[in-house]
């Protein structure tokens, strides 16, 4: 389609897409394509199946080259939203969680209004077969899913993408009451400070026998995930959990000698 004016900077700041272990080339320039449309620039890809650069997204990127470029890639998902405060993961099925599910529009609100308020946000798109595992659902904070007609329910990783980049600009636009004064700002964990405190609880509780039976452990720490991120917890409240931790690991050592 004509029209495009690349004098024009790309729009600043927005969620990150973060693709889990996208399979084609061609896929993820139609993601970077699908961004700039709608002023996303911060795309992530953990464990491209075909390896990275790719001629082939560069191709299908259209002249988002912006988007090409600054590509990050990562090894693992909790790797991949680190630094992030605020993860949805877009997911076409039912999941066996509590997490919180919203539709596209009022994710890209909540997003818009967490990022504004300073938050680092990112969305969670899953692989071309098989979307995302409970696993990497289980990292996220809410759930996003498309009301689209469940005879036929599956959209590629693009159609995805910008119905969620659109989303997201759409949110931007209008008249926004806003309350005279609001409550101070904490701010929230980031996702490398939660998977610490998950992993620092969990070994605790293998050293106290927690996970019993054996065979029931992971299904009991994905339980215990869902609850710790859906408390959304500010960086200082993980730091109080860890420091807790720490005195029982210590109480623990000092009843063994």
């Amino acid at each position: 389609m004509a029209g495009t004016d690349h004098s024009v900077a790309p729009i600043a700041r927005g969620p990150s897409i973060v693709l889990v272990e996208p399979q084609l080339g061609e896929n993820i320039g139609m993601v970077a394509r699908a961004m700039a449309n709608f002023g996303l620039a911060d795309l992530r890809l953990v464990n491209p199946r075909d390896g990275w650069p790719s001629d082939k997204a560069r191709a299908a990127a259209s002249r988002a080259d912006h988007v090409i470029d600054a590509v990050r890639l990562f090894d693992t998902v909790e790797a991949a939203v680190a630094d992030l405060t605020y993860v949805l993961a877009t997911t076409a099925r039912p999941r066996d969680s509590f997490k919180p599910v919203r539709g596209p529009d009022e994710a890209g609100q909540e997003l818009r209004s967490r990022i504004e308020a300073g938050q680092a946000g990112g969305i969670l798109f899953g692989r071309e077969r098989f979307g995302l595992s409970n696993e990497e659902v289980g990292l996220a904070d809410e759930i996003v899913t498309f009301p689209v007609d469940p005879a036929f329910a599956s959209l590629n990783i693009a159609q995805a993408v910008l119905l969620m980049s659109y989303e997201w600009m759409k949110s931007g636009r209008g008249e926004n009451s806003r309350p005279r004064f609001v409550a101070p700002e904490v701010a929230p964990a980031s996702k490398d400070d939660l998977h610490r405190l998950f992993h620092h609880l969990e070994d605790t509780l293998d050293e106290v026998g927690y996970f019993y039976p054996p065979e029931k452990r992971e299904v009991m720490v994905a339980n215990l995930r869902t609850m710790l991120t859906k408390a959304g917890f500010a960086e200082p409240e993980v730091r109080t959990l860890r420091g807790v931790l720490k005195s029982i690991d210590r109480a623990l050592g000092e009843h063994r000698s």
